[in-house]
């Protein structure tokens, strides 16, 4: 009762501004899941409302992560829509050189970002945050590409930033977390089905 208590009154603390936020993060969530490549306009929208909340707060390192996230929601609504009459990219797995792109990406940005915390900044946290920004930087890459295992990539950013939200008592982000993690693994299903229909359709 304690942390809904806090939940509600964090809600009740925060700007419209931040409020839109978080809708439009959970928007992007809904539509990703649904396979429509148009959860990265309110994905976008989502990140620059945001981007001005964590200006005003000062949360300069945040904002250089929002701003990867913007790059690569840009270049991931491109990349789904490039087709000819406007067809969306179809789903697939990863490729072996995906993987590693995948892999290179989680552990130098894990490594970038820890010296980054470490060296520069006053986080008590470095490693925990490092680990979550990084798998989150591979995770969005995936979902650019339109490769499935960017569910599980972005679950395990989730699953870390459950705990280190509620330890940084940001309970309203953590509830949205605890949503975000539920909605990938609906994701991975959804998109499950989605590639086995079209695996279906392939060999008719």
């Amino acid at each position: 009762m304690e942390i809904i208590d806090n939940i509600i009154s964090a809600f009740q603390q925060t700007s419209w501004l931040e409020r839109f936020s978080v809708v439009c993060g959970i928007i992007q969530v809904v539509l990703s899941k649904n396979n429509k490549s148009s959860n990265y306009l309110f994905g976008i929208m989502g990140i620059l409302s945001g981007m001005y909340v964590l200006f005003g707060a000062k949360l300069y390192a945040e904002i250089a992560l929002s701003m990867y996230y913007l790059v690569m929601s840009i270049y991931g609504w491109w990349y789904w829509n490039k087709h000819i009459h406007n067809h969306e990219q179809p789903i697939s797995y990863c490729t072996k050189k995906e993987w590693q792109i995948t892999a290179a990406i989680s552990l130098l940005g894990f490594v970038l970002l820890y010296l980054i915390l470490s060296r520069i900044t006053d986080s008590d946290v470095p490693v925990w945050d490092a680990w979550v920004s990084s798998t989150a930087w591979a995770g969005m890459w995936l979902l650019a590409k339109r490769k499935i295992e960017n569910w599980i990539l972005l679950n395990i950013s989730n699953l870390f930033a459950i705990p280190l939200q509620i330890h940084k008592d940001l309970y309203l982000f953590a509830a949205l977390t605890i949503f975000l993690f539920i909605m990938a693994i609906l994701g991975f299903i959804k998109w499950k089905r989605i590639l086995d229909n079209q695996k279906n359709i392939q060999t008719i």
